[in-house]
């Protein structure tokens, strides 16, 4: 999805004279980013990126962006249809299924291979929990399967959740004032800092000094499991308001804009002295913020991210997402490469390769489904 553009079909409109939603192509460059970032994370070599290596070290970040982004998308897209009672919860969860299952269940199928691995490295019985759980978006409530057959498909599960609580916490009565808004962000901040901080007191899987290489059932519940980033995702929502008071030509926009990506590039840069459970979810929150507020503005920075390419790839976005981790595998396991001698662009031509996939699979499932999906509820929703 564009940021800023509505993905609801024409039916859950509800009033054809409501404006279109401002598009802010911006967001979506960001989006680019930060997927690949997550590619180059699990798939590089982060001093391969010289002075943005930081940013490459720390790219699981990237995904506590795209929760707390979530939450601003979609409340910068459905809130004021909420509060008028025009959002119709069915036509809603109709609308989200449509562009989050078909690339989903695409890239599990694309996976069969991997439950090989997971039958050898599993009990039967987990196996058995894991094929069930998964194709239904439940396995990151359980821990030790929430990466099952498909590593990245556990946010998906989070996002699925997120879906179906937001037609209820949209209607939370926010402030209308900027001053009471910002308290009510910063309580959602500390709160998203709770279960990491005793987590980090009490130590439940034995690791003093806990990094990303731990792997104990309550860090995988932290990491994994929907409740802990629903703080974040409630921000964003949050965040939505505080979007709507700051025109878009505001000179602030372009300050906040430098604030937070001058402020996560300081902060990754010594990523490895942050506390990693607070680093995971929780403490980035307002630079996160402060960079969306930024690049949902007109100015310098703006126009850079919303370039025409950076766009494009990251309306590609979830498919590069969903899709990278086992297409990779698949890749490098296949040794294709090296039978077409071209073993010696590696990594970059794979990179390509992520990328081409993923825009073949937007324009040949994600778009199509989604199109023939809303088609087929529109008559029954």
């Amino acid at each position: 999805m564009q940021a800023g553009q509505s993905q609801a079909p024409p039916a859950a409109a509800g009033n054809a004279s409501r404006p279109k939603k401002e598009i802010l192509p911006a967001l979506t460059g960001l989006r680019c980013f930060a997927a690949l970032n997550i590619v180059f994370f699990h798939f590089s070599n982060p001093k391969w990126f010289g002075p943005f290596a930081p940013i490459v070290d720390n790219g699981y970040t990237s995904v506590s962006f795209f929760l707390l982004m979530s939450g601003y998308i979609l409340a910068y897209n459905y809130a004021d249809r909420a509060a008028a009672g025009q959002l119709r919860p069915r036509r809603f969860w109709l609308a989200r299924f449509s562009r989050l299952y078909p690339v989903y269940v695409f890239a599990l199928i694309l996976s069969l291979g991997m439950l090989a691995a997971e039958w050898q490295a599993r009990s039967h019985a987990q196996f058995a929990l894991g094929v069930i759980l998964t194709p239904l978006l439940l396995q990151a409530w359980h821990p030790l399967l929430a990466t099952f057959w498909n590593t990245p498909a556990w946010t998906m599960c989070t996002e699925a959740f997120f879906y179906l609580i937001f037609p209820v916490v949209v209607l939370w009565k926010r402030p209308k004032r900027m001053g009471a808004l910002l308290g009510v962000m910063a309580g959602l901040w500390v709160l998203g800092m709770i279960l990491p901080s005793l987590y980090m007191w009490l130590h439940p899987d034995g690791d003093l000094h806990p990094g990303r290489y731990t792997d104990g059932f309550w860090i995988r519940a932290l990491k994994f499991t929907p409740p802990p980033h629903v703080p974040s995702f409630l921000f964003g929502i949050a965040l939505a308001d505080l979007d709507a008071m700051i025109p878009r030509t505001s000179l602030r926009r372009l300050l906040y804009g430098i604030l937070g990506m001058s402020g996560l590039y300081a902060v990754l840069y010594f990523g490895d002295h942050m506390p990693y459970p607070l680093m995971h979810d929780g403490l980035l929150m307002p630079l996160f913020a402060l960079a969306i507020l930024g690049l949902a503005g007109q100015n310098l920075i703006a126009r850079f991210f919303g370039w025409l390419p950076f766009r494009t790839v990251g309306k590609a976005s979830y498919c590069l997402y969903i899709l990278h981790f086992n297409l990779w595998n698949l890749i490098h396991d296949s040794h294709i490469l090296d039978r077409l001698h071209l073993a010696s662009y590696d990594p970059w031509l794979s990179y390509l390769l992520l990328i081409a996939g993923a825009m073949v699979v937007m324009f040949t499932v994600e778009r199509p489904s989604q199109r023939w999906i809303r088609s087929w509820g529109a008559s029954r929703v």
